[in-house]
């Protein structure tokens, strides 16, 4: 039994990126389309940045103060207590008669008191005050010594030895009744589970101060001063900034899109307007409301609008009139030609009865009036392009026919100028469906110009085929064409040369009906040239009539033009051969 395979489903990052990048790729095409949403989202983030930053430096600001205010808080208690404590050791060492009773065994000073008992009551005593603020221990300087009989002595659940740095300790062990400070880490005992012990740290400030004891013996008394309600208020701190940032930004950029919409909405309409200018619909106008910037915005619009809707009325007037008149002219010559023809073709018929002079005016009279009759017919056809009364007979055609047709008619000519016509055909149809006729007048009209303009080099023409598009390229080796004059080939009567007499080619239409031939096809007709290295001519044609062309089977610039072949293209002239040719288009 077979089994289909199948492909390998994406994995979950993969599906992800895929998520991610359509996101940002539709956050993208939203920026570059919106301006709204540009300022918006430029408010946004800049309004972040500006409250992080405003709320870095308030937050930093508070933390100071707070901890300078804790410092100084501390000192003056930590102070206060070992005034205190001085004190009272100084009192009991003064006062002999008085003792406290200690149990038997226990070790007392000469005065009669028991200087443990009296370290925890001091600090039982110093710590009441404190109300939770402060805790308070008592640690030997040297605990590990042996006999001393004074471990550390804590309030609440401080544990001293661990929460005193050992550095602090030995600070304080050296300079004797110098209160010191010094951040630290309180560790307090507590109480989890049943019994089990958890110790806790937080973060603090501890004072210590050695002082002397009713015997005269040393002892060191620490403060410890906890962060936590200053944490507390840090933190309101921030939450409170947090939520009046929050709420700014969101007004912001509420503020900031009503502000932009104000803005955007006209130059939107603007946009619509002139679109719907673009597509002809010149009676649009926009809406203007007030008297500000943007209502004087709409006031030079509808006024270029309308002076724009009545200039290209004008044109179009102008231009249906010289159509009209262009199209009456050429049928009001048909019948007088007709008349002056008939004479002429009398005349030409008995110009060998005639003197030498009489028959070379004869001569001149039949060919002027083929110019002429020419002329009218291309006025004509101009003239049925521009009323858009063109219609194209399409029918299958191999192009290959077509070329050997235009080629068998214009050798004489190419014989008489000293060219050659090469035709570089592939083996297999190149079928299309065109009009005959029409493709046939742009392919004559091609090849005669360029054995006109080709000096007497050989014209190749070249045909291929390709999947949607059929082509057709006409090659010459003659003077070229100029940097920019090959747009300039397809106007009408457009010479290179405007002080130069038209002697040569035809009525100066010829490219111009061949243009608007290609175009009535859904085709292209391109020129390429350079000075002094020929130029060439493409006609691109999709296959089926009324499909669209995308690319054309042929290039444009032949492989042997000096660029192609790595030349400078104002080096020296091209050669007569062949295969040392160059691009298209010359003075048509």
């Amino acid at each position: 039994m077979s089994t289909a395979q199948r492909s390998p489903s994406p994995s979950a990052p993969t599906l992800a990126l895929r998520r991610v990048r359509g996101g940002v790729g539709r956050v993208m095409a939203l920026w570059n389309r919106s301006i709204q949403f540009r300022v918006v989202a430029t408010t946004l983030v800049l309004s972040v940045a500006v409250m992080v930053l405003l709320g870095v430096v308030v937050v930093g600001q508070v933390r100071n103060g707070l901890l300078d205010a804790k410092v100084a808080s501390a000192r003056s208690q930590a102070q206060g207590g070992f005034e205190d404590a001085r004190a009272q050791a100084d009192e009991i060492a003064t006062s002999p008669g008085r003792h406290v009773q200690v149990p038997t065994g226990t070790p007392t000073a000469g005065n009669g008191v028991n200087t443990g008992d009296w370290l925890n009551a001091l600090v039982k005593q110093l710590s009441s005050g404190g109300q939770g603020v402060y805790d308070v221990a008592a640690i030997s300087p040297d605990t590990s010594t042996p006999g001393t009989g004074r471990g550390p002595r804590a309030s609440g659940d401080v544990v001293p030895d661990q929460s005193v740095p050992a550095e602090l300790r030995r600070d304080v062990a050296a300079r004797p009744g110098v209160a010191l400070l010094q951040y630290t880490q309180i560790v307090r005992d507590g109480q989890h589970g049943e019994g089990s012990a958890r110790r806790t740290r937080e973060a603090g400030l501890v004072v210590g101060e050695q002082l002397e004891d009713p015997e005269g013996g040393s002892y060191q008394l620490y403060y410890f001063f906890s962060f936590g309600p200053e944490e507390k208020t840090l933190g309101l701190v921030r939450s409170t900034l947090a939520t009046a940032g929050v709420f700014l930004v969101l007004l912001l950029v509420a503020i900031a899109a009503l502000v932009t919409r104000q803005v955007v909405t006209p130059v939107r309409m603007a946009a619509r307007i002139a679109e719907r200018l673009a597509a002809g619909r010149l009676e649009e106008r926009m809406r203007v409301v007030g008297a500000d910037d943007l209502a004087r915005l709409g006031s030079s619009f509808n006024k270029m609008a309308s002076n724009l809707q009545n200039q290209i009325r004008q044109l179009e007037e102008l231009s249906r009139v010289q159509r009209r008149f262009v199209s009456d002219v050429s049928h009001e010559l048909r019948t007088p030609l007709t008349t002056v023809r008939m004479a002429a073709d009398v005349l030409h018929e008995a110009r060998d009865d005639f003197d030498p002079a009489t028959r070379r005016s004869a001569e001149l009279l039949q060919n002027q009036l083929d110019r002429f009759e020419a002329l009218l017919s291309d006025l004509l056809e101009i003239s049925r392009f521009d009323a858009g009364a063109a219609v194209l007979d399409a029918e299958p055609v191999d192009l290959r026919d077509l070329v050997r047709r235009v080629v068998e008619g214009a050798e004489p000519l190419a014989e008489r100028r000293g060219s050659r016509l090469v035709v570089r055909a592939p083996d297999k149809p190149c079928v299309a469906e065109v009009d005959p006729r029409r493709i046939d007048r742009v392919l004559r009209n091609l090849v005669v110009n360029a054995v006109e303009h080709g000096e007497g080099h050989d014209v190749v023409i070249s045909i291929a085929g390709g999947e949607d598009a059929v082509a057709v390229a006409v090659r010459d080796y003659g003077v070229g064409l100029k940097p920019g004059e090959s747009s300039l080939v397809f106007a009408r009567f457009w010479r290179a040369d405007p002080a130069r007499a038209r002697t040569t080619g035809g009525t100066g239409l010829g490219l111009s009906i061949a243009l608007e031939d290609a175009h009535l096809h859904g085709g292209w007709l391109q020129a390429w040239g350079e000075p002094g290295g020929g130029s060439q001519f493409r006609l691109s044609l999709p296959k089926t009539a009324g499909g669209e062309l995308v690319r054309s089977p042929l290039p444009l610039e032949p492989e042997d033009s000096r660029a192609n072949r790595g030349l400078d293209p104002a080096g020296s002239p091209y050669r007569r051969n062949v295969r040392t040719a160059g691009p298209a288009g010359g003075s048509r």
